[in-house]
């Protein structure tokens, strides 16, 4: 019976296992990893009409694909202070943002350590910005800077005075364009690999 416990321990262990892409320059290279991200990243595409390559620059430039980041504790002395940010996880979304959008989706169990929750979250949020801010999905620079500043700061035009902001806002324009130009090679043989569970 222990040696039972031990192997349902090991192989539970190895299923909670995070997957992090060795290139993550490269969408294709990134999804042939993990062909369930793909998958994920399609559902919530055809759920909330914002292409992949914005979603996964977005979660690539937040998180790096690490699942569990979190914003660094200041520190005074040798004290750790409070975190100046709720954020956390892929899309390092913040509490408030979280909590909207599980209580407007109604998806009450989602993790932000979860990557099928957290692109997802991405298209929710996105989404949004459109509606609300008027962010065309197709603007990937002016959707990270809604997604990074909130859909008020946004409109206020808060990111004007955050010149750093404005370069990671044009390093995710950049990446959407490479990353949509490598999906176009691997999209087809995807689909086919994922569809072909069903």
């Amino acid at each position: 019976m222990a040696k039972f416990c031990l192997i349902l321990v090991v192989l539970f262990a190895q299923g909670c296992s995070t997957y992090r892409p060795s290139n993550a320059e490269n969408l294709c290279d990134i999804f042939w990893g993990e062909t369930d991200w793909y998958e994920d990243a399609r559902t919530s595409q055809k759920r909330w009409g914002t292409s992949i390559p914005l979603m996964m620059a977005i979660i690539y430039q937040e998180s790096s694909y690490r699942p569990k980041v979190r914003p660094e504790r200041p520190k005074f002395f040798f004290i750790p202070l409070p975190r100046r940010s709720s954020a956390y996880g892929y899309a390092q979304a913040q509490d408030p943002a979280w909590n909207d959008y599980r209580k407007d989706t109604g998806n009450w169990g989602h993790d932000r350590d979860d990557f099928a929750d957290a692109v997802n979250f991405v298209g929710w949020y996105t989404d949004k910005s459109q509606s609300v801010a008027g962010v065309s999905k197709w603007d990937a620079y002016s959707q990270y800077l809604a997604y990074h500043e909130g859909w008020g700061g946004y409109k206020r035009r808060s990111y004007s005075a955050k010149p750093q902001l404005l370069k990671a806002a044009a390093k995710v324009k950049r990446r959407t364009a490479q990353y949509g130009e490598q999906l176009k090679s691997c999209a087809k043989a995807l689909d086919s690999e994922v569809d072909r569970w069903f």
